[in-house]
């Protein structure tokens, strides 16, 4: 048996939804409105005016206070009144007026951003490299990068590719890939800057590196063959310059020692002549006094020279001297080399007395023996 059928309750009756006209009629009735429709009975007329009151006083405090807004530490609020640019603050708590009068934008000015990009690019020498470069930038002024180029970040980029080849164009290879990388990347980002100034985007660049460069990969391996004959170069030219550095000092130290032998030879020799000849002079003044004496004097000088190292012992018969004492042990030592004479033994240059060893003519220091000499050359 269905429900709405004679006899049956509606089961809506006792949770039914509630009378919309119903709960709007008494809202009316609580804030005062009130009236009838004209055509049914019931209350009519609009919303009344109080509550639209207090429904407006709470849409513009809500309107109002949404221009409240907060500058982070690091960036910059460029406040714009009709899209037309009007002021720029600084971090902290700012309020202006709500849109659609008054807009803000918030540009991060402290944050280092960063962009990379690779190129093959064709050198001063008609080589091709390939380079990986990486740019630090960041805004230094905020109403420039809104409003004086569409896309500033992008005009860095184009800038970016413009700066290096115009540097690798001016560089060699060889340059690019060992010791100018350093120069290729400051260039770069001092031509760069100047881009950037030249349009005023309101950008800096704090860095450039080259995080990569190398010839095309299907030339790789001569290259790698070139660099390792230049490393090749190099090492024997360092290893050529340190052996010279060995060399040259040695060289040099005995082409001194030789010069200082050759000064010191040359001025013996010098001394030595002019010794000679200062003796020279002595002995004619000497001669000039007592010639025969000075004669004599040479003479036993230069035979006592001439026999102190003869293996001979020459005898005075005369003397008739019972025992002689002939050294022969200093006699054998002096046919093949030349040895001091001991202390208690007389030495092979002096005569003996009457009565004791005889040796090699001695040179008389008396004038007698110098006269019996001469007697005995007489006779």
């Amino acid at each position: 048996m269905a429900w709405n059928e004679p006899g049956n309750k509606n089961p809506w009756d006792q949770q039914g939804p509630p009378d919309l006209e119903e709960v709007f009629r008494k809202f009316r009735r609580k804030f005062g409105g009130g009236g009838n429709n004209s055509g049914g009975g019931g209350d009519g007329g609009g919303l009344p005016k109080g509550l639209i009151a207090i429904v407006a006083g709470i849409g513009l405090v809500v309107w109002l206070f949404t221009g409240f807004y907060i500058v982070q530490p690091g960036e910059r609020g460029v406040v714009l009144q009709f899209g037309k640019y009007l002021a720029t603050t600084g971090e902290g708590p700012h309020w202006h007026v709500p849109a659609p009068f008054q807009t803000v934008e918030k540009v991060n000015v402290d944050g280092i951003r960063n962009v990379t990009d690779r190129q093959v690019m064709l050198t001063q020498d008609e080589n091709i490299v390939d380079l990986e470069l990486g740019v630090q930038y960041r805004v230094s002024d905020p109403r420039a990068y809104l409003f004086n180029t569409r896309s500033p970040d992008q005009t860095l980029s184009h800038g970016l590719k413009s700066a290096l080849r115009e540097v690798v164009g001016k560089s060699s290879m060889d340059f690019i890939l060992t010791a100018g990388r350093e120069e290729v990347a400051e260039r770069t980002k001092l031509l760069l800057q100047d881009t950037l100034d030249s349009y005023d985007t309101g950008l800096v660049v704090t860095e450039v590196n080259i995080k990569d460069a190398q010839p095309p990969d299907p030339v790789q391996g001569a290259f790698a063959d070139a660099i390792k004959a230049r490393e090749d170069e190099q090492r024997l030219i360092n290893e050529a310059e340190a052996y010279a550095n060995e060399v040259v000092p040695v060289a040099r130290g005995e082409a001194a020692r030789m010069l200082a032998e050759a000064n010191a030879y040359q001025t013996r020799v010098v001394e030595s002549a002019s010794g000679d000849a200062s003796r020279f002079d002595q002995l004619r003044s000497e001669y000039e006094l007592a010639p025969e004496i000075t004669r004599d004097r040479m003479y036993l000088e230069t035979m006592t020279e001439v026999l102190g190292n003869a293996s001979k012992v020459m005898i005075d018969v005369d003397s008739g001297a019972p025992l002689l004492y002939l050294p022969l042990d200093q006699i054998i030592n002096r046919g093949g080399r030349t040895l001091d004479a001991p202390p208690n033994l007389p030495s092979s240059n002096n005569t003996g007395s009457r009565g004791g060893s005889m040796g090699a003519p001695r040179s008389p220091s008396s004038r007698d023996g110098r006269d019996s000499l001469r007697e005995r050359g007489r006779r």
